[in-house]
This record gives structure tokens, C-alpha cells and sequence, in this order.
């Protein structure tokens, strides 16, 4: 093979500016974009519940339509996946769910009947899994807007 002087001039590789001009710009990209980033896995988490939240919402309501009450408290969100034993006992129950919902932090949620906010409450105690806490680490529930 004949390597010609034109052929090595057309092949020249890039200069150390150039090169570190491109390494200053990735790291002010990564300064600007990557904290950005790291809160997004909160918010995915929040918008899940709100999903669930309305799954389960819907279950309830239709286990409701079909026998005419919500599942009692001691009952919980159980009933929706196995017909419950215990009074009072659903006459048309079905399987609602395929398996007990458990939240992004994969804690179960809870449920009251009768709920503080509504006909009956669904809720998580967020990433904490305690009552009370601050913004962020509140329970998220079925009475909040999406």
C-alpha cells in the first residue's frame, strides 16, 4: 500500500483545544441535566401511586356495583383478590385484582371503610412509610388530586 504526504495531511486527528473545548461542554451539560435527572425517580414514584390509586378506586367501585357495599375495613383491599369469609360476605364477588397492589416503595397500601376523607380511603405513608412527615414524605391518597 502507498502512503502519499496528501493522504497523512487528510488524516490528522483533532487538537488537544478542540478536544477539551468538547469535554467542557459535556461537563457543563452534565452540571445542568444531571440533577435534573436525579429528581425524576420521586416523581415517577408519585405519579404511580396516583395510578394505582385510581386502580384500585376502580376495583372498589366495581366489587361495590356487584354486591352493593365497599369491603370492610378488616376485610381491606384482600377482598378484592380473594372473596372474603367474613360478614359481611360478598354474594357476587369476583376476582377484582390479580394480586394485592403494594406501593412504589413496595410497602401495601392501606385502606379504611369508612374513610376520614371520603366513602372509603386508600392511601401510602410515601417513601417514609410513617404517618405525618413533611412535604414530599405526607401519606399520597385517594381524596388528593392527581
Amino acid at each position: 500500500m502507498n502512503i502519499t504526504k496528501q493522504t497523512i495531511r487528510n488524516a490528522r486527528g483533532f487538537t488537544l483545544i478542540e478536544i477539551l473545548v468538547v469535554v467542557v461542554i459535556i461537563g457543563i451539560l452534565g452540571a445542568i441535566i444531571v440533577p435534573q435527572i436525579m429528581k425524576r425517580p420521586d416523581q415517577a414514584r408519585i405519579v404511580r401511586v396516583h395510578q394505582d390509586l385510581a386502580s384500585i378506586q376502580s376495583a372498589l367501585d366495581m366489587y361495590k356495583l356487584d354486591n352493593g357495599f365497599y369491603p370492610t375495613t378488616d376485610q381491606g383491599l384482600d377482598a378484592l383478590v380473594t372473596k372474603p369469609s367474613t360478614p359481611p360476605v360478598p354474594n357476587n364477588w369476583q376476582a377484582y385484582l390479580s394480586r394485592k397492589p403494594t406501593d412504589p416503595w413496595s410497602r401495601p397500601y392501606h385502606y379504611l371503610n369508612p374513610g376520614e376523607h371520603g366513602e372509603v380511603d386508600i392511601f401510602t405513608y410515601g417513601p417514609t412509610g410513617q404517618p405525618g412527615g413533611t412535604a414530599g414524605n405526607a401519606e399520597i391518597g385517594n381524596w388528593m388530586a392527581s
